[in-house]
């Protein structure tokens, strides 16, 4: 999957770099906007330190993290449209790998710096419920905890009219999924100065 995913996108997020994209009329546009992090699924929201803290703390908590938390399963992965864009998700019970985002979100939330007042009116904007605001309030994100919904995105936000034409691009594409996803490790990733993503190291989850 992480070599469809980065020629997909046309980003290497395992190596932190550019990689030929499929060539595919369109693609290299409707990518533009995932490209810069890359084929991942989002645990713990994008975050800069804050204070007092640094990477190798980080680095260290997350392992001890890992170490803690057991393999999840969710079901069969499938592309899904999610507010107007093209992802992977796996479908059924989904509350082990939630587990695992929940520990991961309140876990590392120290190493946190609180949101700018930009990014926190930036979320407003987008009309949040009541539950997201207080998520947004209490974890600088509005789609974490119960709001948490794990996918991979393939495509940037769709015209209504584009998503059955693209849908059908994409699985004409796709590597053969498994019947059965496991979540068995985690990643720390940086962001460049650009915007995009690299990991920086992976951790195996063995509770």
């Amino acid at each position: 999957m992480a070599d469809f995913g980065a020629s997909w996108l046309g980003w290497d997020v395992s190596r932190g770099r550019a990689t030929p994209q499929r060539n595919i009329p369109g693609l290299d546009d409707i990518t533009m906007t995932p490209r810069k992090y890359g084929f991942h699924v989002t645990l713990k929201p994008p975050f800069g330190l804050a204070d007092g803290q640094d990477l190798q703390a980080l680095k260290a908590t997350v392992s001890d993290l890992a170490t803690g938390l057991a393999p999840a399963t969710g079901g069969e992965l499938a592309l899904t449209a999610l507010a107007g864009f093209l992802a992977l998700a796996p479908q059924g019970d989904m509350h082990a790998v939630r587990r695992v985002a929940e520990d991961c979100v309140r876990e590392l939330d120290r190493f946190r710096a609180p949101a700018s007042r930009a990014e926190v009116a930036r979320r407003h904007k987008v009309g949040l419920t009541t539950a997201q605001e207080a998520l947004l309030a209490q974890w600088g994100y509005p789609y974490v905890m119960e709001e948490f919904r794990f996918h991979m995105t393939l495509t940037t936000r769709l015209p209504q009219g584009d998503l059955a034409v693209w849908s059908t691009t994409v699985r004409r594409h796709l590597p053969d999924l498994p019947g059965l996803f496991v979540l068995d490790q985690i990643a720390l990733c940086g962001e460049w100065a650009d915007g995009r993503f690299e990991v920086i190291h992976r951790y195996k989850l063995t509770g």
